[in-house]
């Protein structure tokens, strides 16, 4: 057997063993092989006796939690990464999950050897993750640990949860489907009985949680790519737009090296402007981005957001009780 195919049996074991659910699909892609080979490695597993077993509750492949395999060695490369991703995030220590990923951050630092300790630290010590602005998750670690159970369980919860739409603390059964930290916030994407549909809830907003005793049966996998469409950011508004944006030379550059929406596509200009266009979904989410860089660029199309554009302009400027002329 060559290296290669040992060190992906290897990598296949500890995918495994994590307890997520693997599909075929999913370990191919995992091990960048396709799904023949996935199934070939799979019997090589079982003449190993090494005790896989396909879930049908979950559609994914698991080791037997009796079975241990001690972990592959991290690679320098692999420790600074995990480090760099866990504990140097900025405002991440009351974040559900990011404050245990920076608490389990310092435990791996410190089971490194001595020498390839002080090279990280030395290296960790002029680091530093930003994800920039983030929601307040003060006291949100029993909501995160609650719900996160419930879906794995899938049970349905009730809810009490304070909506900006209905502007009152509405109360509602639930099907928890998936956590998602998503900007600044996780949210928690759950079938509504009332809505009789999909909705995503912010967790800061949920004020009390009740975890029945009823089971729902396994829902197909949320899609989040179909869940949010071509939404602009999360809020789809069931109808789509071909957008047109010029930017100034000023901000053209920076605006092109970020992928703000999958849609996206830029084109500079000889003037150094930059054509931007993409295909979203509902003009609210986009108006507000476009404000934010003020008189850098200019809505070319759809007239709809032009005029969107402008009307929420007039509002700010009428907030200053001036005409345009008195303020020049």
């Amino acid at each position: 057997m060559n290296v290669s195919r040992v060190h992906r049996l290897l990598r296949l074991i500890t995918l495994l063993q994590t307890g997520r659910n693997y599909s075929a699909a999913d370990l191919a892609r995992e091990l960048e092989v396709c799904k023949r080979t996935v199934y070939r490695d799979l019997n090589m597993l079982e003449l190993a006796h090494i005790p896989y077993y396909f879930d049908p509750d979950t559609g994914g492949y698991r080791i037997g939690g009796h079975f241990f395999l001690p972990p592959i060695n991290l690679t320098l490369a692999e420790a600074l990464s995990m480090l760099a991703m866990t504990g140097r995030i900025e405002g991440a220590h009351n974040v559900p999950l990011l404050g245990h990923g920076a608490r389990a951050a310092v435990k791996l630092e410190g089971a490194l050897p001595h020498g390839i300790r002080g090279y990280v630290g030395s290296v960790l010590g002029k680091m530093r993750v930003s994800l920039g602005p983030l929601a307040d998750h003060d006291g949100l670690d029993s909501t995160f640990d609650t719900l996160g159970r419930a879906v794995v369980d899938r049970r349905i919860c009730m809810l009490s949860y304070n909506s900006l739409h209905d502007k009152k603390t509405i109360h509602l059964a639930v099907k928890p489907l998936k956590l998602l930290f998503m900007g600044r916030a996780w949210y928690l994407i759950a079938y509504s009985k009332t809505h009789r549909e999909n909705r995503t809830f912010k967790l800061s907003r949920i004020e009390k949680i009740v975890v029945t005793p009823k089971v729902f049966t396994k829902p197909r996998e949320v899609d989040l790519d179909k869940y949010f469409g071509n939404a602009w950011s999360m809020i789809p508004e069931g109808r789509e737009y071909r957008v047109h944006l010029r930017f100034t030379p000023k901000v053209a550059t920076n605006v092109s090296e970020v992928r703000w929406h999958r849609t996206q596509e830029t084109q500079l200009r000889p003037d150094g402007s930059l054509d931007y266009r993409a295909k979203v979904d509902g003009l609210g989410e986009i108006t507000w981005w476009i404000l934010g860089y003020g008189d850098q660029v200019e809505v070319i199309a759809p007239a709809s957001l032009r005029k969107s554009v402008i009307r929420v302009a007039k509002s700010v400027l009428s907030n200053y009780g001036s005409p345009v002329e008195e303020l020049s």
